[in-house]
C-alpha cells in the first residue's frame, strides 16, 4: 500500500482560515479596518510575520485591501451583487421596486424568525443601537430629502442588524449584497408613503417597535409574522399609489384622443 505524505500546514493558512470565517460570519464587515497587526497577532497567538503572510494571501484573493500607511481593510466590494449601472436601471423601474418588496417579504421574515431564535447578548446590543438610531430619525421631519435619506439608511441598518443576528450566513450576505438597493428602495418608499397616507409613519414606527420587541423577547413566530405584515403594508400602500398613477395616465390618454378626434390637437396648445 502506498501511503501519501502528510503535509504540515503553514501557520499563515490557519490565519487565513480564521480571518475568512470572521468575514463570512459578518464579524468583519465590508469596508471595516482590521485591528492593528500587533493586536491581531496577540489575539491569534501568532508571530507578526506569520500574520502578515496570511493577510497578504487574503489581499491576493481580493478579500482584503492593504493601504499604504493606513492598515488593512475588508474589501468594500464584498457582497455587491449589483453593479452601479444596474442600480440606476432598477431605481427607474416600478416593476423592480415591486419585485424587491416581494423578495424582501420572504427574506426579512426568515431573518426575523432566526434572529429571535438565535440572537446572542452581543447581537441584542447591536440591534438596540440600530433601533435607537432609527427611532431618533422618527423625531425629525420627514419632508426633506436629507431627512428621508438619513431615515432610509437607519432603516437599512436596522434590518441588517436583524440579518446579522439570524446567524445564517446565506441570509446575511444576501441582505448585505442588497444593502445599496435596499437603502434606495426604502428612501423611495417612505417618501411616497408619507405623501399618500397621513398615518403611514406612525404605522411604520409601531411595526418596527413590535418587530424589535419580538426579537429581543425571543418570539420567532411573532417576529416572522410582524416582519411579513410590515412588508405587506408597504406593498399595499405602494400598490394603491401605482394604481392611481395608472388611472391618471389612462385618463390623460383618453383626453388626448378625445381632443384629437375633435380636431383640437393638444400639441398645439
Amino acid at each position: 500500500m502506498i501511503m501519501s505524505l502528510i503535509q504540515q500546514r503553514r501557520l499563515s493558512d490557519t490565519i487565513v482560515e480564521r480571518l475568512e470565517t470572521m468575514i463570512l460570519e459578518g464579524a468583519l464587515k465590508p469596508g471595516e479596518r482590521l485591528p492593528p497587526e500587533r493586536v491581531l497577532a496577540d489575539q491569534f497567538g501568532v508571530s507578526r510575520p506569520s500574520l502578515r503572510e496570511g493577510v497578504q494571501k487574503l489581499v491576493a484573493k481580493g478579500l482584503l485591501v492593504s493601504r499604504q500607511g493606513g492598515g488593512n481593510f475588508v474589501s468594500e466590494k464584498l457582497g455587491s451583487s449589483f453593479s452601479d449601472p444596474l442600480l440606476t436601471l432598477m431605481e427607474n423601474s416600478p416593476e423592480v421596486h415591486k419585485d424587491l418588496l416581494e423578495f424582501r417579504h420572504t427574506l426579512e421574515a426568515d431573518c426575523a424568525y432566526y434572529a429571535a431564535l438565535r440572537a446572542t447578548d452581543l447581537d441584542r446590543q447591536h440591534l438596540q443601537a440600530a433601533f435607537d438610531d432609527l427611532h431618533a430619525c422618527y423625531s425629525a421631519s420627514p419632508h426633506s430629502s436629507e431627512a428621508r435619506a438619513k431615515e432610509s439608511a437607519a432603516d437599512a441598518r436596522f434590518h441588517m442588524a436583524i440579518a446579522e443576528a439570524s446567524h445564517n450566513m446565506v441570509l446575511l450576505h444576501t441582505m448585505r449584497g442588497l444593502l445599496d438597493t435596499l437603502k434606495r428602495n426604502v428612501a423611495t418608499n417612505i417618501g411616497g408613503m408619507y405623501q399618500l397616507r397621513d398615518e403611514a409613519r406612525e404605522r411604520l414606527v409601531n411595526q418596527h417597535f413590535e418587530l424589535f420587541t419580538a426579537i429581543m423577547e425571543n418570539q420567532p413566530d411573532e417576529a416572522r409574522r410582524i416582519a411579513g405584515e410590515h412588508i405587506s403594508y408597504v406593498q399595499e400602500v405602494l400598490a394603491h399609489s401605482l394604481e392611481a398613477e395608472t388611472r391618471t395616465a389612462r385618463a390623460e390618454r383618453h383626453r388626448f384622443l378625445d381632443e384629437f378626434a375633435k380636431g383640437q390637437s393638444p400639441l398645439k396648445k
